[in-house]
């Protein structure tokens, strides 16, 4: 059986009634909450803002059974949120609570809003902070099936709720393996790079290699064809532990006001907003020299770039590189500082053999890196198969034609 026919035989040509959010749903408000309340009040409940993921755990509740929300104002405004059972929810995320007169389900709900996201988003205003009103939220239309048979619409309900939540369910199985296996990987990798025992020497970066600091450029400077060019930004939110071309390319012209990164320098970020963000490392290794921007630095050595980038996201690298990031808003590294780190390298008196037991390393790193991160293979890359399967019979589950418009 084709999607379309299995569609139509679901549906059975039923009427669709459009109906505003407001009519069968109530919009509230939760209550004030901050980071120092958190801290102050510690607990298990998890306080529910202005995002999909907990802005911390509380000692109090203030909603149970009541597991839609949406985001109200911030950078996630309109992002649609699902907790079950006993949270805090905060000022800055709506209750979507279905009236007890209404015939709705609400994982019918659910899905039908995360379908209809666009047409939330368009109801922000985006001056200043982003906000959603919820009196534009109440007029959001929204379609009841077979309205004039209670029984039949919740039957329709369920039977699409049970086929869009089978592919939430794999997603949802897939996800908390990857978390597990992430955990397991930063566990091995920290362990294998610890050098508890062996032959291996303690040096500091600045014994074995410099740091090059690299040239500004802009966003303007930004061409289809040029130079290649790494922005710091970029490290942390594209690169992952190596790579071999970039995303960016700047203006040919601009050569001789630019500093780059050598094939086999290891480039880190110089600022950012989270200390994990600040010094994150990426192994230059394509073929040729890279633009680097000026908030980030090349770091020229005689080791193995992959075997240093994989060290520099272990958890002891990154405690010890806490103490060398300045405060404030925008955290920035400080060089000098991060240049007295030690880092292990083995069979100190061999260097053709410390080579190779750095490649070593880093190779096993690269196989437990791919199932963990890569989105062309391993876990991450199922995932978004899921995830395009799930949102593909949404759409086609839910798009239902509206007043006036062909089917």
């Amino acid at each position: 059986m084709s999607e379309m026919s299995y569609m139509e035989k679901l549906l059975e040509g039923v009427e669709v009634e459009w109906v505003a959010l407001g009519t069968v749903t109530q919009i509230k408000t939760g209550q004030s909450v901050n980071k120092d309340m958190i801290a102050q009040n510690p607990g298990d409940y998890p306080v529910i803002n202005s995002g999909r993921d907990p802005l911390g755990y509380i000692d109090q509740w203030n909603t149970e059974n009541d597991p839609i929300g949406i985001t109200s104002r911030g950078a996630g405004v309109g992002s649609i949120t699902w907790r079950e059972g006993r949270y805090f929810r905060g000022n800055l995320n709506y209750a979507v609570s279905i009236k007890e007169e209404a015939n709705l389900k609400t994982k019918f709900l659910l899905h039908l809003l995360l379908q209809m996201q666009r047409e939330i988003q368009a109801l922000c205003t985006y001056d200043g902070i982003p906000a959603l009103n919820a009196g534009s939220l109440k007029e959001l239309q929204i379609p009841i099936p077979c309205p004039e048979d209670p029984k039949r619409s919740l039957k329709i309900q369920s039977e699409i709720v049970r086929i869009l939540d089978t592919f939430t369910e794999l997603t949802t199985e897939l996800t908390t393996e990857l978390t597990n296996r992430k955990r397991q990987y930063n566990h091995y990798r920290d362990q294998l790079l610890s050098f508890e025992n062996g032959d291996v020497e303690w040096k500091t970066l600045g014994e074995v290699g410099e740091f090059i600091r690299g040239k500004r450029f802009t966003k303007s400077d930004y061409v289809e064809r040029g130079i290649s060019a790494i922005h710091y930004g970029e490290i942390y939110t594209h690169y992952g532990t190596s790579a071999t071309e970039t995303i960016s390319q700047v203006r040919s012209e601009m050569e001789p006001a630019l500093r780059f990164a050598k094939p086999g320098d290891v480039v880190m970020t110089g600022v950012g907003e989270t200390v994990e963000d600040v010094g994150k490392a990426v192994a230059w290794l394509g073929l040729k020299p890279v633009a680097i921007h000026d908030d980030s630095y090349a770091f020229r050595h005689t080791m193995n770039a992959k075997y240093l980038s994989y060290y520099m996201q272990t958890g002891k690298f990154i405690r010890e590189k806490e103490v060398h990031v300045s405060c404030g808003k925008m955290k920035r590294l400080l060089i000098s500082g991060v240049a007295k780190i030690f880092i292990p390298i083995p069979y100190p008196k061999d260097p053709k053999k410390s080579l190779a037991e750095q490649a070593r390393i880093a190779a096993i790193l690269d196989k437990f890196d791919t199932l963990t991160h890569s989105i062309s293979e391993g876990l991450p890359r199922e995932i978004e198969l899921r995830q395009k399967q799930y949102t593909h019979y949404r759409d086609l589950l839910l798009s239902f034609p509206k007043p006036g418009v062909a089917a």
